[in-house]
Protein backbone atom coordinates (compact mmCIF):
# COMPACT_ATOMS: atom_id res chain seq x y z
CA UNK A 1 0.00 0.00 0.00
CA UNK A 2 1.17 3.03 -1.23
CA UNK A 3 2.26 5.92 1.77
CA UNK A 4 0.80 8.85 0.70
CA UNK A 5 2.07 11.19 4.35
CA UNK A 6 5.55 9.76 2.98
CA UNK A 7 5.46 10.93 -0.99
CA UNK A 8 3.88 14.22 -0.22
CA UNK A 9 6.56 15.06 2.92
CA UNK A 10 9.58 13.95 0.72
CA UNK A 11 8.27 16.09 -2.35
CA UNK A 12 7.40 19.38 -0.21
CA UNK A 13 10.73 18.93 1.69
CA UNK A 14 12.87 18.41 -1.43
CA UNK A 15 11.15 21.02 -2.99
CA UNK A 16 11.19 23.62 -0.47
CA UNK A 17 15.43 23.28 0.62
CA UNK A 18 16.41 23.26 -2.84
CA UNK A 19 14.74 26.47 -3.65
CA UNK A 20 16.37 27.72 -0.12
CA UNK A 21 19.50 26.07 -0.75
CA UNK A 22 19.87 27.01 -4.55
CA UNK A 23 19.46 31.01 -3.61
CA UNK A 24 21.83 30.57 -1.06
CA UNK A 25 24.16 29.24 -3.59
CA UNK A 26 24.59 31.05 -6.09
CA UNK A 27 25.71 34.16 -4.46
CA UNK A 28 28.60 32.01 -2.91
CA UNK A 29 29.45 30.40 -6.31
CA UNK A 30 29.63 33.34 -7.58
CA UNK A 31 32.12 35.21 -5.14
CA UNK A 32 33.96 31.89 -4.95
CA UNK A 33 34.12 32.71 -9.43
CA UNK A 34 33.29 28.94 -9.48
CA UNK A 35 31.57 29.34 -12.93
CA UNK A 36 31.13 27.19 -15.86
CA UNK A 37 33.70 27.39 -18.93
CA UNK A 38 32.37 27.15 -22.46
CA UNK A 39 33.64 24.67 -24.99
CA UNK A 40 35.15 26.93 -28.17
CA UNK A 41 33.62 24.70 -30.31
CA UNK A 42 30.46 25.49 -29.15
CA UNK A 43 27.40 28.03 -30.09
CA UNK A 44 28.90 31.18 -30.29
CA UNK A 45 25.98 32.62 -28.09
CA UNK A 46 26.83 30.63 -25.42
CA UNK A 47 29.73 32.75 -24.72
CA UNK A 48 27.91 34.45 -22.85
CA UNK A 49 26.93 32.27 -20.16
CA UNK A 50 30.33 32.10 -19.33
CA UNK A 51 31.34 32.87 -15.51
CA UNK A 52 27.51 31.55 -14.95
CA UNK A 53 27.71 29.65 -11.59
CA UNK A 54 28.13 26.03 -12.07
CA UNK A 55 28.41 22.70 -9.26
CA UNK A 56 24.44 23.60 -8.65
CA UNK A 57 23.72 20.27 -8.30
CA UNK A 58 24.64 20.54 -4.59
CA UNK A 59 21.08 22.01 -4.01
CA UNK A 60 19.21 18.96 -4.90
CA UNK A 61 21.55 16.89 -3.80
CA UNK A 62 21.37 18.06 -0.06
CA UNK A 63 17.50 18.59 0.08
CA UNK A 64 17.44 15.17 -1.21
CA UNK A 65 19.66 13.83 1.57
CA UNK A 66 17.39 15.54 4.04
CA UNK A 67 14.90 14.09 2.48
CA UNK A 68 15.61 11.20 2.98
CA UNK A 69 17.65 10.95 6.52
CA UNK A 70 14.19 13.02 7.68
CA UNK A 71 11.33 10.45 5.64
CA UNK A 72 12.88 7.12 5.95
CA UNK A 73 13.29 6.84 9.84
CA UNK A 74 9.96 8.25 10.27
CA UNK A 75 8.01 6.08 7.96
CA UNK A 76 10.25 2.94 8.08
CA UNK A 77 8.02 0.75 9.99
CA UNK A 78 5.15 1.52 7.40
CA UNK A 79 6.70 0.17 4.24
CA UNK A 80 8.51 -3.62 2.59
CA UNK A 81 11.84 -3.69 4.06
CA UNK A 82 13.14 -4.75 0.31
CA UNK A 83 11.42 -1.55 -0.34
CA UNK A 84 13.53 0.13 1.88
CA UNK A 85 16.75 -1.82 0.69
CA UNK A 86 15.71 -0.59 -2.87
CA UNK A 87 15.66 3.01 -2.23
CA UNK A 88 18.77 3.01 -0.19
CA UNK A 89 20.13 0.62 -3.22
CA UNK A 90 19.10 3.17 -5.53
CA UNK A 91 20.31 6.53 -3.68
CA UNK A 92 23.76 5.39 -2.47
CA UNK A 93 24.69 4.48 -6.25
CA UNK A 94 22.97 8.02 -7.12
CA UNK A 95 25.48 9.54 -4.26
CA UNK A 96 28.35 7.96 -5.40
CA UNK A 97 28.13 8.95 -9.34
CA UNK A 98 27.52 12.78 -7.62
CA UNK A 99 31.02 12.12 -6.27
CA UNK A 100 32.06 11.30 -9.49
CA UNK A 101 30.64 14.23 -10.76
CA UNK A 102 31.66 16.64 -7.90
CA UNK A 103 35.63 15.51 -8.68
CA UNK A 104 34.89 16.22 -12.46
CA UNK A 105 33.23 19.71 -11.95
CA UNK A 106 36.31 20.53 -9.80
CA UNK A 107 38.55 19.37 -12.39
CA UNK A 108 37.33 21.79 -14.53
CA UNK A 109 37.56 24.75 -12.41
CA UNK A 110 40.93 24.45 -11.30
CA UNK A 111 42.13 23.74 -14.89
CA UNK A 112 39.71 26.68 -15.97
CA UNK A 113 38.77 24.30 -19.18
CA UNK A 114 35.25 22.78 -19.69
CA UNK A 115 37.48 19.55 -19.45
CA UNK A 116 37.76 17.79 -16.04
CA UNK A 117 38.21 13.89 -16.18
CA UNK A 118 39.35 12.19 -18.77
CA UNK A 119 36.42 10.38 -20.48
CA UNK A 120 38.18 6.96 -19.69
CA UNK A 121 38.73 7.59 -16.47
CA UNK A 122 35.00 8.59 -16.38
CA UNK A 123 33.52 5.77 -17.55
CA UNK A 124 36.27 3.39 -15.24
CA UNK A 125 34.81 4.86 -12.15
CA UNK A 126 31.10 4.69 -13.41
CA UNK A 127 31.94 0.88 -14.41
CA UNK A 128 32.97 0.26 -10.72
CA UNK A 129 29.84 1.66 -9.66
CA UNK A 130 27.70 0.24 -11.74
CA UNK A 131 28.87 -3.68 -11.26
CA UNK A 132 28.57 -2.50 -7.62
CA UNK A 133 25.21 -1.59 -7.65
CA UNK A 134 23.96 -4.78 -9.64
CA UNK A 135 25.90 -6.88 -7.12
CA UNK A 136 24.48 -5.09 -4.00
CA UNK A 137 20.82 -5.13 -5.92
CA UNK A 138 21.55 -9.04 -6.03
CA UNK A 139 22.36 -9.38 -2.43
CA UNK A 140 20.45 -7.42 -0.75
CA UNK A 141 17.37 -7.50 -3.16
CA UNK A 142 17.34 -10.69 -4.91
CA UNK A 143 17.77 -9.08 -7.93
CA UNK A 144 15.51 -11.51 -10.60
CA UNK A 145 17.17 -11.89 -14.35
CA UNK A 146 13.52 -11.71 -15.55
CA UNK A 147 11.97 -9.22 -17.37
CA UNK A 148 9.01 -8.14 -18.39
CA UNK A 149 7.99 -7.44 -22.04
CA UNK A 150 6.11 -4.22 -22.15
CA UNK A 151 2.26 -4.36 -23.20
CA UNK A 152 2.43 -8.34 -22.74
CA UNK A 153 2.32 -10.78 -19.72
CA UNK A 154 5.52 -12.86 -20.79
CA UNK A 155 8.67 -12.32 -18.91
CA UNK A 156 11.74 -13.54 -20.51
CA UNK A 157 15.06 -14.66 -18.10
CA UNK A 158 18.02 -13.23 -19.75
CA UNK A 159 20.18 -14.73 -17.35
CA UNK A 160 23.72 -13.48 -17.44
CA UNK A 161 23.21 -11.04 -20.28
CA UNK A 162 20.31 -8.93 -18.09
CA UNK A 163 23.46 -7.96 -15.78
CA UNK A 164 25.69 -7.07 -19.23
CA UNK A 165 22.60 -5.24 -20.57
CA UNK A 166 22.02 -3.76 -17.27
CA UNK A 167 25.66 -2.57 -17.08
CA UNK A 168 25.43 -0.58 -20.13
CA UNK A 169 22.11 0.71 -19.21
CA UNK A 170 23.57 2.23 -16.18
CA UNK A 171 26.67 3.99 -17.29
CA UNK A 172 24.86 5.18 -20.87
CA UNK A 173 21.45 6.73 -18.82
CA UNK A 174 23.93 8.38 -16.32
CA UNK A 175 26.36 9.71 -19.22
CA UNK A 176 23.06 10.41 -21.50
CA UNK A 177 21.10 12.90 -18.80
CA UNK A 178 24.76 14.21 -18.36
CA UNK A 179 24.76 15.50 -22.39
CA UNK A 180 21.71 16.59 -21.97
CA UNK A 181 22.74 18.71 -19.79
CA UNK A 182 23.74 21.54 -22.41
CA UNK A 183 20.74 24.10 -22.52
CA UNK A 184 19.10 26.35 -19.70
CA UNK A 185 16.71 23.99 -18.42
CA UNK A 186 16.77 21.02 -20.80
CA UNK A 187 17.91 17.83 -18.60
CA UNK A 188 16.22 19.06 -15.36
CA UNK A 189 12.75 19.41 -17.48
CA UNK A 190 12.92 16.24 -19.10
CA UNK A 191 13.77 14.66 -15.67
CA UNK A 192 10.90 16.34 -14.09
CA UNK A 193 8.73 14.51 -16.74
CA UNK A 194 10.06 10.72 -14.96
CA UNK A 195 9.32 12.07 -11.96
CA UNK A 196 5.84 12.19 -12.54
CA UNK A 197 6.13 8.92 -14.53
CA UNK A 198 7.32 7.51 -11.47
CA UNK A 199 4.60 9.03 -9.54
CA UNK A 200 2.00 8.09 -11.49
CA UNK A 201 3.18 3.98 -11.58
CA UNK A 202 3.90 4.29 -8.54
CA UNK A 203 0.17 5.01 -7.51
CA UNK A 204 -1.92 4.10 -10.08
CA UNK A 205 0.51 0.43 -11.17
CA UNK A 206 2.87 -1.00 -9.52
CA UNK A 207 1.77 0.27 -6.11
CA UNK A 208 5.15 0.91 -5.36
CA UNK A 209 6.36 3.10 -2.47
CA UNK A 210 10.11 3.39 -3.81
CA UNK A 211 8.79 4.47 -6.97
CA UNK A 212 6.50 7.18 -5.40
CA UNK A 213 9.51 8.40 -2.97
CA UNK A 214 11.89 8.34 -6.23
CA UNK A 215 9.02 10.37 -8.21
CA UNK A 216 8.68 12.53 -5.27
CA UNK A 217 12.57 13.85 -5.07
CA UNK A 218 13.13 13.72 -8.86
CA UNK A 219 9.99 16.78 -8.83
CA UNK A 220 11.08 18.34 -6.11
CA UNK A 221 14.27 18.67 -7.09
CA UNK A 222 13.86 19.68 -10.79
CA UNK A 223 10.85 21.86 -9.88
CA UNK A 224 13.35 23.98 -7.20
CA UNK A 225 15.92 23.86 -9.64
CA UNK A 226 14.12 24.95 -12.76
CA UNK A 227 13.02 28.09 -11.17
CA UNK A 228 16.84 29.24 -11.18
CA UNK A 229 17.83 27.00 -14.27
CA UNK A 230 15.48 28.10 -16.57
CA UNK A 231 16.97 30.45 -19.55
CA UNK A 232 18.03 32.71 -18.95
CA UNK A 233 20.05 30.05 -16.75
CA UNK A 234 21.58 31.93 -13.19
CA UNK A 235 22.90 28.95 -12.34
CA UNK A 236 23.58 25.38 -13.90
CA UNK A 237 23.66 21.96 -11.93
CA UNK A 238 27.12 20.67 -13.50
CA UNK A 239 28.05 17.20 -13.37
CA UNK A 240 27.34 17.00 -9.72
CA UNK A 241 23.90 17.53 -10.43
CA UNK A 242 23.92 15.63 -13.61
CA UNK A 243 25.39 12.44 -12.74
CA UNK A 244 23.11 11.99 -9.69
CA UNK A 245 20.04 12.91 -11.63
CA UNK A 246 20.49 10.31 -13.84
CA UNK A 247 21.66 7.95 -11.50
CA UNK A 248 17.85 7.82 -10.13
CA UNK A 249 16.55 8.02 -13.52
CA UNK A 250 18.31 4.76 -15.09
CA UNK A 251 18.34 2.95 -10.71
CA UNK A 252 14.32 3.58 -10.36
CA UNK A 253 13.82 0.66 -13.50
CA UNK A 254 15.45 -1.92 -11.51
CA UNK A 255 11.85 -1.04 -9.06
CA UNK A 256 9.92 -2.30 -12.06
CA UNK A 257 12.04 -5.69 -12.76
CA UNK A 258 12.44 -3.67 -16.27
CA UNK A 259 15.85 -2.20 -16.31
CA UNK A 260 14.95 -1.53 -20.44
CA UNK A 261 12.18 0.41 -19.50
CA UNK A 262 14.19 3.32 -19.66
CA UNK A 263 14.53 3.67 -22.96
CA UNK A 264 11.18 4.64 -22.81
CA UNK A 265 10.64 6.83 -20.21
CA UNK A 266 14.05 8.40 -20.71
CA UNK A 267 13.76 8.26 -24.18
CA UNK A 268 15.39 11.84 -24.91
CA UNK A 269 18.30 10.74 -22.90
CA UNK A 270 18.56 8.55 -25.20
CA UNK A 271 18.24 10.09 -28.82
CA UNK A 272 20.69 12.98 -27.02
CA UNK A 273 23.61 9.99 -26.56
CA UNK A 274 22.75 8.22 -29.90
CA UNK A 275 22.83 11.69 -31.67
CA UNK A 276 26.53 11.76 -29.95
CA UNK A 277 27.57 8.42 -30.94
CA UNK A 278 26.05 9.03 -34.88
CA UNK A 279 27.99 11.98 -34.71
CA UNK A 280 31.28 10.82 -34.02
CA UNK A 281 30.92 7.72 -35.83
CA UNK A 282 29.98 9.32 -39.48
CA UNK A 283 33.03 11.81 -38.65
CA UNK A 284 35.54 8.99 -38.65
CA UNK A 285 33.62 6.84 -41.17
CA UNK A 286 33.76 9.97 -43.20
CA UNK A 287 36.87 11.43 -42.56
CA UNK A 288 35.75 14.46 -41.16
CA UNK A 289 32.24 15.20 -42.54
CA UNK A 290 29.13 15.86 -39.97
CA UNK A 291 25.75 14.29 -39.58
CA UNK A 292 24.63 17.06 -37.58
CA UNK A 293 25.95 20.62 -37.52
CA UNK A 294 26.99 20.02 -33.98
CA UNK A 295 26.48 17.12 -31.47
CA UNK A 296 23.85 16.55 -29.10
CA UNK A 297 20.96 17.09 -30.95
CA UNK A 298 19.96 19.91 -28.83
CA UNK A 299 22.88 21.88 -30.21
CA UNK A 300 22.01 20.86 -34.07
CA UNK A 301 18.83 22.17 -33.17
CA UNK A 302 20.31 25.97 -31.67
CA UNK A 303 22.46 26.08 -35.06
CA UNK A 304 19.29 25.57 -37.08
CA UNK A 305 17.90 28.62 -35.17
CA UNK A 306 15.53 26.70 -32.40
CA UNK A 307 15.46 28.99 -29.33
CA UNK A 308 16.64 27.42 -26.19
CA UNK A 309 13.08 27.85 -24.41
CA UNK A 310 11.46 26.26 -27.59
CA UNK A 311 14.18 23.27 -27.23
CA UNK A 312 13.49 22.67 -23.85
CA UNK A 313 9.11 22.94 -24.57
CA UNK A 314 9.77 19.90 -27.39
CA UNK A 315 11.85 17.64 -25.71
CA UNK A 316 10.02 18.11 -22.50
CA UNK A 317 6.83 17.23 -24.30
CA UNK A 318 8.37 14.46 -26.50
CA UNK A 319 9.83 12.74 -23.06
CA UNK A 320 5.96 13.08 -21.36
CA UNK A 321 4.88 11.09 -24.61
CA UNK A 322 7.16 8.71 -24.33
CA UNK A 323 6.77 8.53 -20.51
CA UNK A 324 3.03 7.66 -21.04
CA UNK A 325 3.80 5.05 -23.50
CA UNK A 326 6.05 3.46 -20.62
CA UNK A 327 3.53 3.51 -18.74
CA UNK A 328 0.83 2.08 -20.34
CA UNK A 329 3.53 -0.94 -21.37
CA UNK A 330 3.97 -1.27 -17.55
CA UNK A 331 1.54 -4.26 -16.28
Amino acid sequence: MINNKMYFTSLVITFILTVVITKKLIPVLTRKKIGQTILEIGPNWHKGKEGTPTMGGIAFLFAAIVSVLLTLPIFNSEIDKREILTIINIFVYGLLNCLVGVIDDISKIKKSKNEGLTPKAKLAFQGILAGLFLISMKITVGLSTAVEIPFTDLQIDLGIFYYVISFFLLCGTVNAVNLTDGIDGLASTCVLTVGVFLSFVGFLKSESNAAVFFGAILIGSTLGFLIFNLHPAKIFMGDTGSLFLGSIVVGTAFIFNNPLIVVLYGFIFMIEAVSDILQVLYFKLTKGKRLFKMAPLHHHLEKSGYSEMKIVAIFGIINAMFCVIAFLGLE
